[in-house]
């Protein structure tokens, strides 16, 4: 399978000072305000790469999950991923995801096996070089 998905980003400008907006081809984002506030100061509404890297990753890694529990014969009631993305000195320096699932009839350890598998091949995984840790929680066990 291959395809292939766009996104704009809008910059006037310092860098500092000025203000962008991101438009995602699905409009799902739709000149979605970002600015040096957003992503360095919290201070205002809008958002940033970071968040959205974020978002990707727990995203991409759920969805991974999920198709390799069904692989194994099981389905998830559900899969809540947090991502936290570490910005440090120019750089995404770490990502920690915390999951936290309900499988109905897997034991903690093939759970564990299982996530641990998903973020190894988590293609939003694959495209950050980066440290990425995984806290597992599965809530029927």
């Amino acid at each position: 399978m291959k395809f292939t998905r766009k996104a704009k980003a809008e910059w006037k400008g310092s860098g500092k000072e000025g203000q962008g907006h991101l438009t995602t081809g699905s409009k799902v984002l739709d000149k979605t305000q970002y600015s040096f506030q957003t992503r360095f100061e919290d201070g205002e509404k809008g958002t940033n790469p970071e968040e959205l890297i974020g978002a990707a990753h727990a995203g991409c890694f759920a969805m991974q999950l999920s198709f390799l529990l069904n692989e194994a014969n099981f389905i998830a009631t559900a899969l809540d991923v947090e991502a936290t993305v570490t910005f440090e000195d120019g750089a995404i320096t770490k990502v920690n995801l915390n999951l936290e699932g309900d499988v109905p009839t897997i034991d903690a350890e093939q759970f564990q096996q299982i996530a641990h598998k998903a973020k190894e091949v988590c293609p939003i995984s694959k495209a950050l070089h980066t440290e990425i840790e995984l806290k597992v929680t599965l809530k029927n066990a």
